[in-house]
């Protein structure tokens, strides 16, 4: 699954790929925006890199359905 994060004053949004599920991701964000884990966002992706980002810095979160990855080309 693929999570973008926009960190504000920034051009660039961080782009983690992770085992997650969504929920487990969202309940994530929305502790982080509480002010749990010290304001901190904590992820891990599915190579076992680990990413904080301060919560303040967060200006949004979008995270990709839980669907298997296409590639090639389809004629439709």
């Amino acid at each position: 699954m693929e999570v973008k994060i926009g960190i504000a004053e920034s051009q660039r949004e961080l782009v983690v790929s992770s085992d997650q599920t969504p929920d487990e991701v969202a309940k994530l964000v929305d502790e982080a925006l509480a002010g749990g884990e010290g304001g901190l966002l904590r992820l891990v992706d599915d190579k076992g890199r680990k990413y904080i980002v301060r919560s303040a810095q967060i200006s949004y979160v979008e995270i990709a359905p839980e669907e298997g990855r296409r590639v090639g080309f389809a004629i439709g």
